[in-house]
């Protein structure tokens, strides 16, 4: 068999701002005009829509499989990257599923641009997309889902953790995640807008309310004030401190860790095992976090990997995302020896399920494992094509 054809999708969703707020790709009020704007206190960009860049690749047999890169903003990018520098080189590639071959894809790609930018952005993220529809196309080809490949033995219920807690007010976030907690959620994370205090004040309301079985995930979104604040986090049952620092402030990172009780979690930013070696190699974070449409399905498994053998857990990053990129990063918490979560967001969840046959199915406390071969889902291609803009 070999590959035929690589198509890339530009999808764009319209998003309903204000109920997004304090959720997974957009936690804080935006400033400006336009689709992209300013976070009122994070300092980068967001979209005021849920965008992504899915990728189709089909074999000379006709079986076709999906990915996608994790695109939060322009995903014509990722889309370009792709048909301009990888699908040359790979159309035409003898194809057989296998992990090892798929593998040597993954460094085929990265040598693509060696030395002029392939380490990290979005050329990585166009090879993630790519990567997911390659062990999509595998699991098909083997008759099983794309965990069993990795480890027969998968579960078939992945427990979930929440992903923001929504509402304008403490009274209204308490109510959100009492919610959740009645359908067996125990886990919450909480994203770090600009008031310290306030956060401190919202976690100790929802202990007080939800009880001493409630734990918490702060993501404090690489704006941090001080040390100080997170020890104050030491004293309550917060699991992690996720993206305290700048991602680029690695030795900023490394003290944080030896000045505090609380476990520190990274990956989201980090897409390969080099850029993440000086945490696992110093066992600075308690949890590793690689998404899936950065560092793809192969990448994070050699992460996971990697992780478990400093005694490091995983859990999958999943912020704004469609189908495929859910799917592998359910599959992924199956697969990984290490990892026991996977990130849940509601209304990203609903979004998604729009254009899928068949819905990803969350229990209330955890994600069913889709049985199907591959990713075992099915895009509506038909219910997409007003929103996806083909390259």
């Amino acid at each position: 068999m070999k590959i035929t054809a690589i198509e890339t999708f530009a999808v764009h969703l319209q998003r309903d701002q204000p109920a997004a707020k304090g959720l997974a790709g957009s936690p804080n009020a935006l400033m400006g005009e336009g689709h992209y704007r300013w976070s009122q206190d994070y300092p980068c960009l967001y979209s005021t829509r849920i965008e992504s860049a899915l990728v189709k690749v089909t074999l000379d047999n006709g079986v076709s499989g999906w990915g996608e890169a994790q695109a939060p903003l322009a995903p014509e990018v990722a889309c370009t990257i792709i048909e301009s520098l990888l699908r040359p080189v790979l159309v035409g590639q003898p194809f057989t599923g296998a992990p090892a071959e798929i593998a040597a894809i993954w460094e085929r790609m990265y040598a693509t641009m060696r030395v002029r930018g392939q380490t990290g952005g979005f050329m990585l993220d166009a090879m993630s997309g790519i990567d997911l529809a390659l062990w999509d196309l595998a699991g098909k080809l083997a008759g099983q889902p794309v965990c069993k490949l990795v480890a027969p033995h998968a579960p078939a219920v992945v427990p979930g953790y929440l992903s923001g807690v929504a509402g304008d007010s403490t009274a209204t976030r308490v109510v959100f995640a009492k919610e959740h907690f009645e359908r067996g959620i125990r886990l919450f994370k909480l994203y770090f807008e600009s008031d310290w205090t306030a956060l401190i004040d919202l976690i100790d309301a929802l202990q007080l309310d939800l009880g001493p079985e409630a734990q918490f995930a702060i993501d404090a979104l690489w704006h941090l004030k001080s040390t100080s604040d997170a020890r104050e986090l030491d004293t309550r049952q917060v699991a992690w401190l996720e993206c305290p620092w700048m991602p680029e402030e690695t030795a900023a990172h490394l003290e944080l860790a030896r000045s505090i009780r609380t476990p520190l979690a990274l990956g989201e930013s980090y897409r390969t095992l080099r850029e993440l070696g000086p945490y696992l190699e110093s066992k600075a974070i308690g949890w590793v976090q690689p998404d899936l449409g950065r560092s793809g399905f192969t990448e994070s498994l050699r992460i996971a990997a990697a992780a478990a053998h400093a005694g490091v857990s995983a859990v999958p990053h999943l912020s704004i995302a469609l189908g495929p990129q859910i799917a592998a990063a359910i599959h992924f918490a199956a697969a990984a020896e290490n990892c026991n979560l996977c990130e849940f967001n509601p209304r990203v969840l609903e979004t998604a399920n729009r254009f899928l046959k068949q819905p990803i199915v969350f229990t209330g406390s955890g994600y069913e494992v889709p049985t199907g071969a591959g990713w075992g889902i099915e895009l509506d291609e038909a219910a997409l094509q007003p929103f996806a803009r083909p390259n």
